[in-house]
């Protein structure tokens, strides 16, 4: 029988097509019987079942079909009709679980309420011996009013065993011999060899589950099939709470309990699981209640008459967040996170709810001559009371012991003790040379604008810095970052590199807990194509400052540019996490979810980029590198003419840029116009961006891959 739209089975009248995949293919349907809605789905090759076979079949359904529990989708009938084998369960219209699937996971109260009644579920299945075999995301619901319903239970086995050659995502099949079947990303080491499974099978595949909740990314990595059973079967499962800092520390004995690799030593039952989360709930509150004091450092407002030392305001906050940063007893928010409100008119009672801080640090700075005014006040963001306040009316030079004097009185306020260490290292100081430090904090602000003339005046200052104190670590960091940028957008020359190359090491020997200094060497070993090295750096620089956003960005490009598309989205996905107003990571990452055939989330990416791109340009209608990436993603959304008017605008601010002009090239290729992508890729090569692996690596540029022009363009950069 054929099945279509008003077909009629027995007492059901089909609907709709409403899913197909490696278990059979599902309808919605009318019971013309009892007058409501039901799905039915339909076996594979069912009309060529043998008898025996089907009375198995029936017997292990009827099985299932007697489990209930409101958080399983109930099954309501075997049937056999014109020939077809079905059976018909509960019509269910909600959205998958995948949709709560974010970069940075969710926070530890919303991962419990979907944590424990799938628990309470997964322990009733367990108890009438019913196993599911394939728990993943896509198999689990969540219906309008909330409530969470798990399909399929226990008919891996009754159905077509097929397992997924995919590692997450896409429902393409590969029949094995074991008769088990799922998705590989989410089976149990058991499960991939095809051994004997009982519950615990489940126990791991529900870990996994748990696991992407909480962090937005799996356990358990690899770009191929292949690399994914082998990281299951061999890796240990990444810590949640490095991928989410906000989750509670013992959440990773849980993780690893469950993800135990052998079965005996797994956690033995969904009940002992729902216990262990109760009690780490509970361990939560405690700590909540007992909670460390938390801060927020807002850059400092300029009150000089020239308006001229927002870069010094900057700094003052940024020294400050360090030196706190520097004390286990207090939580303070990232730089990025508190300087998103410079500028902007909020109550500190909302800013202290969305950074979710106790307290908010705010000040002011006027500078005439060599004198400084500096007054500052520590809020109570509960009520908006002054819990102290300060006027520093100094001499320029004194910045320094101002700095000091500020944290240390934001500690007395807090009523946090110190020990002997931390008591030192709150008084320490990248350099005590007041000018080495106005260059430097000019010089980064220079830096991060990007563009190549800025690139240059953040250079001298850097320069300049070093000069003047030889020991200021965060200088030659700064300049190695020059460095860099000029060997990959200007002058392609070994002995650029060398020199960013050297700068950095100059950083880490001078001070090897800067993670800025880490993260610039990182850098730099990685144009030089020492992969390994690069990366214990990029690790060395998260594990000191996870907050870091230099080392997450850069170490996604770094990723991406071996080819490691799995780990750069990662990689991006906490940079945006650290820098959530950044526009770079979204763009560059929505490519990367498109490589990986996750096109909704490229799209929701480029989405998040542009708008931010845009916000970008309302501040800063100069800048070309928003103008060029925001571009792209317009351009690949369809909307080719707006994009376009974005490149064109780009392209007039920086004619001879190399780095834009690469970026024309994709922008072009991605828009159909390949002569004018060929120009610009040619003419960036010839300004200095002879960086080979974008030009091999970047999937923007696959409508020119087979034109003689582009095959001769790749040749010349070998």
């Amino acid at each position: 029988m054929i099945l279509a739209p008003n077909a009629v089975l027995g007492h059901y009248r089909l609907t709709e097509k409403i899913g197909e995949g490696g278990m059979g293919v599902v309808w919605k349907a009318r019971d013309l019987r009892l007058e409501r809605d039901v799905a039915i789905k339909f076996l594979e090759e069912s009309q060529f079942l043998a008898p025996e076979r089907k009375a198995l079949l029936e017997r292990e359904a009827r099985a299932v079909a007697a489990l209930r529990h409101p958080n399983i989708v109930t099954i309501y009938s075997i049937d056999e009709a014109e020939g077809m084998f079905f059976y018909t369960m509960e019509l269910i219209e909600g959205t998958p679980l995948t949709n709560l699937i974010v970069p940075g996971g969710l926070e530890f109260d919303r991962l419990l309420a979907i944590a424990f009644p799938l628990t309470e579920a997964v322990a009733a299945a367990h108890d009438r011996g019913i196993i599911h075999r394939d728990l993943k995301p896509g198999n689990i619901m969540i219906e309008p009013d909330g409530t969470l319903k798990i399909l399929d239970f226990g008919l891996a086995r009754i159905l077509r065993p097929v397992l997924s050659s995919k590692a997450g995502g896409d429902e393409d099949t590969a029949t094995v011999d074991s008769g088990l079947s799922g998705t590989i990303c989410y089976m149990s080491p058991e499960q991939i060899r095809g051994e004997t499974v009982d519950h615990r099978t489940d126990l791991f595949s529900f870990g996994i589950v748990l696991f992407e909740l909480a962090t937005g990314v799996l356990p358990f990595c690899g770009n191929t099939a292949a690399d994914m059973i082998s990281s299951v079967l061999r890796d240990e499962p990444r810590s949640a709470v490095e991928a989410n800092p906000r989750l509670p520390a013992a959440i990773d004995r849980v993780f690893r309990g469950l993800l135990e690799k052998d079965v005996r030593a797994r956690v033995s039952s969904a009940r002992s699981l729902r216990d262990s989360l109760e009690m780490l709930r509970r361990e939560s509150a405690t700590l909540k209640a007992e909670e460390i004091p938390s801060i927020a450092v807002l850059p400092f407002t300029d009150m000089s008459p020239e308006k001229d030392q927002a870069y010094f305001c900057e700094g003052i906050a940024e020294e400050i967040i360090i030196a706190l940063g520097r004390l286990q007893k207090i939580r303070v928010a990232s730089r990025t996170a508190s300087f998103q409100f410079a500028g902007v008119s909020i109550e500190p009672r909302e800013i202290g709810r969305r950074l979710k801080v106790g307290t908010l640090l705010e000040g002011s700075v006027r500078k005439s001559g060599n004198r400084l005014r500096i007054s500052v006040q520590l809020l109570d963001t509960a009520h908006g009371f002054q819990l102290w306040s300060e006027v520093f009316d100094r001499e320029r030079r004194d910045i320094f012991a101002i700095q000091e004097e500020i944290a240390r009185n934001i500690v007395r306020a807090l009523q946090v003790t110190l020990s002997p260490r931390e008591n030192g290292a709150l008084g320490k100081t990248s350099t005590q040379h007041v000018q080495a430090y106005d260059y430097y904090l000019r010089g980064r602000r220079f830096y991060y604008r990007y563009g190549k003339q800025d690139i240059e005046f953040a250079f001298q200052l850097f320069t300049r810095a070093t000069e003047l104190d030889p020991g200021y670590a965060s200088a030659f960091a700064g300049l190695a970052d020059c460095w860099s940028y000029i060997f990959l957008y200007s002058e392609r020359k070994e002995t650029v590199r060398q020199q960013a190359e050297e700068a950095a090491r100059r950083a880490v020997e001078l001070d090897p807990e800067s993670a800025q200094a880490q993260a610039s060497y990182a850098v730099a070993l990685s144009l030089g194509g020492q992969k390994e090295e690069a990366e214990r750096h990029f690790e060395k620089a998260i594990s000191l400052d996870p907050d870091l956003f230099e080392a997450w960005y850069f170490y996604a490009r770094h990723s991406f540019t071996k080819g490691e598309t799995g780990k750069a989205i990662r990689f991006y996905e906490q940079a945006c996490r650290v820098r959530p107003d950044d526009y770079q990571s979204p763009l560059l990452m929505a490519q990367l979810y498109e490589e990986s055939a996750r096109p909704e989330d490229a799209r929701t990416s480029r989405l998040r980029g542009i708008e931010l791109a845009e916000a970008r340009l309302e501040l800063h209608p100069d800048d070309s590198r928003a103008l060029y990436m925001g571009a792209n993603g317009l351009v690949a959304l369809g909307e080719k003419a707006r994009g376009l008017e974005w490149a064109r605008r780009a392209r007039a601010l920086a004619p001879e840029d190399s780095m834009l002009l690469y970026n024309l090239g994709c922008i072009y290729s991605l828009a159909g116009e390949l002569d004018e992508a060929l120009s610009c890729l040619e003419k960036s090569v010839g300004l200095g961006r002879t960086q080979k692996a974008w030009y091999e690596h970047d999937s923007n540029l696959d409508s020119l891959r087979g034109l003689p022009r582009f095959q001769e363009l790749l040749r010349s950069l070998e």
